[in-house]
């Protein structure tokens, strides 16, 4: 496998990871239970896992050039 294609690879694993982080943050919000939130800080591995995917698209967009 090319460098590229591990690129490739990464960039579909992060766009998961933003998708499931904005579900469970979805979820979170609409606990029953709303005094017990939990630890897991799901906006904050969206929005870095969103950053990270952006930026890894833009290197790609740039070598596919």
């Amino acid at each position: 496998m090319t460098t590229q294609e591990w690129m490739w690879g990464a960039d579909a694993g992060l766009l998961a990871m933003v998708i499931l982080a904005g579900v469970a943050d979805w979820r979170r919000a609409r606990r029953r239970d709303l005094d017990n939130p939990g630890w897991v800080p799901w906006r904050g591995i969206q929005a870095t896992g969103l950053f990270a995917f952006l930026l890894l698209t833009v290197v790609l967009a740039l070598k596919a050039r």
